[in-house]
């Protein structure tokens, strides 16, 4: 089962997400209200997620941070992150520090699942060796 991480401040948006990927078999192991949430949740996780759906405005901290930040502390197998952001302006710099797409707001959810299984199945290659 692929473990999911939301990050995003909107809750409603948040509750969405956890549904919709609950009920089409993915394993929401947390969810976050803001980037600063999402590093401390990602450093407490045994289980670290496969995927992270990360948003960009956030209060305390944003997307492009807490990715950072994250990326930073992983170990050699890192999350797939993707970024969710009505703000297009981001998108290079997003993909340029690690996430591996970048979803436009607003998308349907069928493009997300879609996006999901894209990233899940990637090779990954580690080229710090």
């Amino acid at each position: 089962m692929i473990n999911i991480l939301i990050v995003e401040d909107d809750h409603s948006l948040r509750l969405l997400y956890e549904k919709a990927l609950s009920l089409n078999g993915y394993n929401v192991i947390g969810a976050a209200k803001d980037g600063e949430e999402a590093v401390k949740l990602y450093k407490d996780f045994k289980n670290k997620p496969d995927v992270i759906l990360m948003d960009h405005r956030m209060p305390i901290k944003n997307g492009i941070e807490a990715t950072k930040e994250i990326l930073a502390n992983s170990s050699k197998i890192k999350p797939k992150i993707i970024f969710a952001s009505a703000d297009k302006t981001i998108k290079e710099i997003a993909l340029s520090i690690g996430a591996i797409s970048f979803k436009e707001k607003p998308f349907s959810l069928e493009k997300l699942f879609k996006n999901i299984e894209k990233a899940v199945n990637m090779e990954y290659f580690n080229l710090s060796h």
